[in-house]
């Protein structure tokens, strides 16, 4: 019994401790307050922008092409012979100036020809002369065996009228009969021979036209022996020397004009519409006349020919477009000119602009002022995006005139002066917050690419 009371009363011990935590669990939980709830912080996207420029607009566009000399003269022989002289500088890469002899073909043959034809023409012409002396002879001739035959015929009627009287004889009035006949045959003899001068002077007037025909084309073959330059050119390729027998349509060499070289760039076709100033888009003709290329494409033309680290340019001019457009590519061919490409050339600076040289050829149209202008990379499907005043992302959708380089130029869309967003937004949430950061160095390229600076792509 006493060993049972020992146990429970062992027992009863731990029961105060675990009622005591039960009370200090029960009252924490009472006491404990619950943490207010705290919003999620809004995420800042950090993004590159420019604000928008308004700027005035060069519009520009790139062309290539080959130099080629504006005018090519190929030496062909016309008249044969053999070759007596030939100018010292008639070498491929010498310049020769205008009207200096290059070439001379033995001129013995045409000269010998040009007197017999000048022999023959002054025997026509004393033909001609001997029968305007006989017409003239033939006519006193006539006057005179007409008055012998009035005067025979007045015989014959006197001795008819004595014959009636039986005053003469019948045999005597058939001999004046008969010299009134013979008298009457001389005179139409001297007539035919006078309706005969008009035709022989015709015929001797045709043979003398023949002569001298022949007579000029002979001093002209005599004037082809010589061949001169016919422009300040630079001699290419020679096929002959001295000494050579040559024959007509036999070609001599060949040689370019040093006035003009021609680059024929081709333009693509839209890019080309752009750079036409809007005053001047009217209906054109088909045909495009010089004035009208000239009022419609009257650019500013800069011709550079670039190799490794060297670079020459050239000022040029429009001259001509080709008749075609290129169905593959879209381009059109346009011709532009630079002026006497020799005269212009610097030693060691810029050469002249010859035959062969590949070119790009730089044209720009005129000014578009105050144009909003934009980074090409800032468009998305013909919408940007823009920050309001709170720094927050809005979309704007843009209707673009015209693209060249790395911009737009806007129609419609933006003002000007538009905190507009240049890196990618993506996800681009409409009203997200943005931390801006300005791109200087981007707004400056746009800037210098509107305004004509930097190369067009």
């Amino acid at each position: 019994m006493k060993r049972f009371l020992k146990l429970f009363s062992r027992k009863w011990l731990v029961l105060p401790p675990i009622a005591v935590g039960l009370v200090a669990v029960l009252l924490a939980r009472l006491s404990r307050t619950e943490p207010e709830p705290v919003a999620p912080a809004e995420t800042v996207r950090t993004l590159r922008i420019v604000r928008v420029p308004v700027v005035d607009v060069v519009p520009r566009v790139i062309g290539y092409g080959t130099a080629e000399p504006r005018r090519i003269w190929q030496a062909v022989a016309e008249v044969r012979g053999r070759i007596v002289q030939t100018h010292p500088d008639l070498k491929p890469g010498a310049t020769v100036k205008q009207g200096a002899i290059l070439l001379r073909i033995d001129p013995k043959e045409y000269e010998l020809a040009i007197a017999q034809l000048e022999a023959d023409i002054e025997q026509v012409t004393a033909q001609l002369d001997e029968l305007a002396v006989q017409e003239t002879n033939d006519q006193d001739l006539l006057k005179l065996e007409s008055a012998s035959l009035t005067l025979a015929e007045a015989e014959l009627a006197r001795l008819e009228s004595l014959r009636d009287k039986n005053s003469v004889s019948a045999s005597q009035v058939d001999a004046q009969r008969r010299a009134v006949l013979a008298q009457r045959r001389s005179v139409q003899s001297l007539k035919n021979k006078i309706r005969l001068v008009s035709p022989r002077r015709k015929s001797l007037q045709a043979a003398l036209a023949v002569k001298q025909a022949a007579l000029a084309q002979a001093k002209l073959d005599l004037a082809k022996t010589v061949i001169r330059a016919p422009f300040h050119c630079r001699v290419g390729e020679v096929q002959l020397e001295v000494g050579q027998y040559v024959v007509a349509g036999q070609v001599l060499f060949r040689a370019h004009g040093t006035d003009a070289a021609e680059i024929e760039a081709q333009i693509p076709l839209d890019q080309l519409r752009h750079l036409i100033d809007p005053a001047h888009r009217i209906a054109a003709p088909v045909m495009l006349d010089t004035a009208t290329v000239k009022r419609l494409f009257n650019f500013d033309v800069t011709v550079r020919y670039r190799i490794g680290d060297f670079e020459a340019e050239w000022t040029g001019r429009v001259v001509r477009m080709r008749e075609q457009i290129e169905p593959q590519t879209h381009t059109v061919g346009l011709v532009v000119a630079v002026d006497k490409p020799y005269a212009q050339a610097i030693p060691g600076k810029r050469p002249p602009l010859v035959q062969g040289m590949f070119c790009e050829v730089e044209l720009r149209g005129a000014v578009r002022r105050q144009r909003v202008v934009i980074p090409r990379l800032a468009v998305h499907d013909g919408h940007v995006y823009v920050l309001d005043s709170e720094s927050r992302l809005r979309r704007k959708e843009v209707q673009i005139a015209f693209g060249q380089s790395d911009f737009l130029c806007l129609r419609a869309g933006l003002q000007g002066g538009e905190r507009l967003v240049v890196s990618d937004p993506a996800p681009a949430i409409e009203g997200m917050r943005v931390q801006p950061i300005e791109d200087q160095a981007l707004a400056e390229l746009l800037v210098a690419q509107a305004q004509g600076a930097g190369t067009v792509k």
